[in-house]
């Protein structure tokens, strides 16, 4: 069951992969992702059905197009084999929870909360890449983040008899606007506003996990940053004021708190002594 399950989720997250890297190069340009279909950019010839295959269409073709054999970015495939990982990853955390289910509601509510968390898995892909690319956090994906998130995770949460859980998303994104809003104040240099959007939401799904996920969460994400800029000013690759985006290491530290945040953050107490 549990190999069905995964490989299930890996043929899904390469289809959705495939869909984000359309989303990741049209929604910084303002273009729709519905039409027009996509065409090679150098010959403009749309894209065969039979070429369009997540992974394997682009290792058929050697990474060129079949018309003009221009190369296609290598980021393509990577980006739909980490959606494919992402999904297996998000089914086997999350899906244990449908089959332990005690009644039809908690089924129905550990459906929600997988289908909430594949989300964030796909918009932390896709976001990723285009911060990487042109520095910035459209809007048109975060915000309505916020609506995929109180809609999946507010009858997951009372489906599965658990209202604590949403006092604590309501916390976490109250705490991650304002924690990242009073650093956006005092250093806006340091980052960019779209993460103080994106903090909201990523403070929902840390939140509704525990505190425990919500603090490393957070914490991760500066750690894994700053180190990245260390090592970028060490190599001479960046300054002390160069821009780095910083949403690659929001979302890395938000799935740090998801997949592990209890662990380590019970393993942290026990080094200092506190548990």
């Amino acid at each position: 069951m549990i190999v069905v399950v995964a490989v299930l989720a890996g043929a899904v997250g390469l289809a959705i992969g495939s869909f984000l890297n359309v989303v990741a190069y049209r929604v910084p340009a303002g273009l729709s992702v519905v039409r027009p279909a996509s065409a090679c950019p150098e010959c403009g010839h749309a894209i065969r059905g039979r070429d369009n295959l997540p992974v394997v269409s682009w290792l058929l073709l050697a990474g060129r197009c079949r018309d003009c054999r221009s190369s296609i970015s290598v980021r393509y495939p990577i980006v739909e084999a980490l959606t494919s990982l992402a999904f297996v990853i998000v089914a086997m955390s999350f899906g244990g929870a449908i089959a332990n289910a005690s009644s039809v509601a908690a089924t129905v509510g550990a459906i929600l909360e997988l289908l909430a968390f594949a989300y964030l898995a796909a918009i932390s892909i896709a976001l990723s890449a285009i911060d990487l690319d042109v520095r910035r956090l459209p809007n048109a994906i975060v915000l309505p983040s916020y609506l995929v998130a109180a809609a999946l995770l507010t009858p997951a949460a009372i489906l599965s008899d658990r209202p604590d859980a949403l006092v604590s998303a309501g916390v976490g994104l109250a705490a991650s606007l304002v924690f990242y809003g009073i650093l956006w104040l005092v250093a806006p240099g340091g980052m960019g506003f779209g993460d103080v959007k994106l903090a909201g939401v990523l403070g929902i799904y840390l939140g509704y996990l525990g505190w425990a996920q919500l603090l490393v969460g957070v914490g991760a994400a500066f750690t894994l940053g700053g180190v990245f800029g260390l090592v970028l000013i060490v190599i001479r690759r960046a300054g002390r004021k160069s821009a780095v985006p910083f949403g690659p290491w929001m979302f890395a530290g938000a799935w740090i708190g998801i997949m592990a945040g209890e662990q380590l953050a019970l393993g942290y107490l026990e080094l200092v002594g506190l548990a």
